[in-house]
């Protein structure tokens, strides 16, 4: 069945999560990657936590919660004023090269952004990265509350949307999110940025590419 909508996760696949190390790097010398590398784990992992316990809070609170518990873990100061300033490198991530190039090429699909990412963090990331008019719909858990990879997180997806299942292209960087919605029933596309092996989960992707470039086949 044809494609007809593309959906995009957007942290790690649209922008780049590390970008803020440089920022971590101002406040926190000689500590910059280690800040970010962490921050993203315990952002996921908190995420997850919250889905399997029945205890939903915005991504933005996950993410600030992530980021106080990963300064306490490196022993590093910590002030409002800094938490402050790092939550806000979350609104002006680096958006990757190839991205806007690659959503005007595939404009005549359905483009639409899903993650779970709450509105008071998405929407202000996309719209100053110059990108909010390519996309019809900027689509949140925070919706209905169930952060991916819940099956009813890509259900919201696609009630958004209409389609088929098989209608749609889902998009991540992210191993776990690719296997929930393979699970779910959508086409995916690893965008696998970091040359990771496939996850061992009998759910492997219908593509696998370096970055966004490789979408364009679907055309």
């Amino acid at each position: 069945m044809t494609i007809q909508a593309l959906v995009f996760d957007v942290y790690g696949t649209l922008f780049d999560v590390h970008s803020v190390k440089e920022q971590a790097e101002a406040l926190y010398p000689d500590h910059g990657e280690a800040i970010s590398k962490r921050w993203r784990e315990k952002q996921l992992e908190y995420s997850f936590l919250r889905q399997l316990n029945g205890q939903y809070v915005p991504f933005s609170q996950v993410t600030q919660d992530a980021l106080r518990y990963t300064l306490l873990e490196l022993k590093l100061h910590v002030t409002e004023e800094q938490i402050t300033t790092l939550m806000e490198t979350y609104l002006t991530l680096d958006v990757y090269p190839e991205v806007s190039s690659v959503l005007e090429t595939m404009a005549d699909k359905r483009l639409v952004v899903f993650s779970n990412g709450s509105h008071d963090m998405l929407d202000p990331l996309i719209e100053q990265s110059g990108l909010a008019d390519r996309f019809e719909h900027l689509v949140s858990v925070d919706d209905i509350k169930q952060y991916k990879p819940a099956p009813a997180s890509y259900m919201h997806a696609l009630n958004t949307l209409g389609l088929k299942r098989e209608e749609i292209l889902f998009m991540s960087s992210n191993g776990w999110d690719i296997t929930g919605a393979k699970s779910f029933g959508f086409k995916t596309a690893w965008i696998n940025r970091n040359g990771l092996p496939v996850e061992e989960l009998n759910l492997d992707p219908d593509r696998i590419y370096d970055d966004l470039t490789g979408i364009t086949e679907w055309q």
